[in-house]
């Protein structure tokens, strides 16, 4: 059976919610005209790319190529460009910084402790995440609440230092993710049919069981408020900012 065919539930306010995603985008984009999208190219993110083109948002999408991602993940990069007509950028880790780590560390150096996964987390996302936003006000995301605990109170719109965080999608369910792709007829991750419904790199990243949580098998070695590499960590210096109020448009 097919994640499609699996999931396609969606919530009984989905037009609502789809309504209010729109709303959202076209909100903050006449407010912050320098977008991007930060794609994982998991289903979500699919979901919010087609969302920009429905909008017409003019918003680049980037990808952190880690090196370590799976060649089903790469493979969507040509599909997204190929169906919206534009180029997605590819920001990689330092390779310098990527050997010496290694060097030092080996290659499953994420199995042997929490500070050294994070570590790499660091080389492979976090200082291309940086160059990825530079000149940029404001990043969107696929984030959802139901992903995990630590997501449960994500807000629609974050002001960080120096740029805004767009999450329109926060309140949809799995269900209604998969809706939306059957209905638009979104390309989609294949490892998504293989029982892998959150994917990161290849060797932190496994299908997982019936009745396991949905972010189970993101690193499944640690304890489960260890899993995030830092890409959605709120800093306790960042302020949040309230959901947009407002009847969906």
């Amino acid at each position: 059976m097919t994640a499609l065919a699996l999931y396609d539930k969606p919530s009984p306010d989905f037009a609502a919610k789809v309504a209010r995603s729109l709303g959202l985008l076209r909100e903050t984009a006449a407010r912050h005209p320098k977008l991007t999208q930060a794609s994982s190219l998991g289903a979500e993110d699919m979901v919010v790319t087609h969302l920009l083109h429905l909008v017409d948002v003019d918003a680049s999408v980037f990808v952190l190529e880690t090196g370590k991602l799976h060649t089903e993940t790469l493979a969507l990069i040509p599909r997204i460009e190929r169906r919206y007509g534009t180029s997605v950028q590819v920001f990689r880790p330092k390779q310098e910084s990527v050997v010496q780590f290694v060097r030092k560390n080996g290659e499953e150096a994420m199995y042997q402790s929490i500070e050294l996964r994070k570590a790499c987390c660091d080389i492979r996302k976090m200082e291309p995440l940086a160059r990825a936003l530079a000149g940029h006000d404001g990043w969107i995301t696929g984030l959802r609440r139901e992903q995990s605990n630590a997501r449960a109170e994500v807000g629609e719109v974050i002001q960080e230092a120096d740029r805004v965080k767009i999450s329109p999608i926060v309140e949809w369910t799995w269900g209604d993710v998969w809706h939306f792709i059957g209905l638009h007829g979104l390309d989609y991750n294949a490892l998504h049919d293989q029982f892998f419904p959150s994917i990161g790199c290849a060797p932190c990243t496994r299908a997982i069981s019936v009745g396991e949580d949905f972010r189970a098998g993101r690193w499944w070695w640690e304890q489960e408020s260890a899993k995030e590499c830092g890409l959605h960590v709120q800093p306790a210096t960042s302020s949040l900012v309230s959901s947009i109020e407002r009847t969906p448009s």
